[in-house]
This record gives structure tokens, C-alpha cells and sequence, in this order.
């Protein structure tokens, strides 16, 4: 491989990386935040249970 395609293909796989981390931190806030969403339903559904 000659250089410059080693420079191309560097300049493609950073741009894979900085999309695929944006991706991974959106989907992490969703997932943290529908997990909180969850337990506050449950945590407030408790009090309407009777044994």
C-alpha cells in the first residue's frame, strides 16, 4: 500500500469512529433515561398494590 491510500483510509475509519461514538453516546442517554423513566413508574405504582 503507498501512503496515501494508508492516509485515506485513515481519514475513513476516524470519521467511522467519531459517527459510531456519537451513535453509542445517544443511545446510552436513551437507554439511562428510559431506565429512570422505569423505575420511577414502579417506584410510584407501589403505593397502589395490595397483598
Amino acid at each position: 500500500m503507498d501512503m496515501e491510500k494508508i492516509y485515506k483510509m485513515m481519514g475513513n475509519v476516524g470519521a467511522g469512529n467519531i459517527a459510531l461514538g456519537i451513535i453509542m453516546i445517544v443511545t446510552g442517554v436513551t437507554a439511562g433515561v428510559l431506565t429512570i423513566v422505569g423505575g420511577a413508574r414502579l417506584l410510584s405504582g407501589k403505593k397502589n398494590i395490595m397483598f
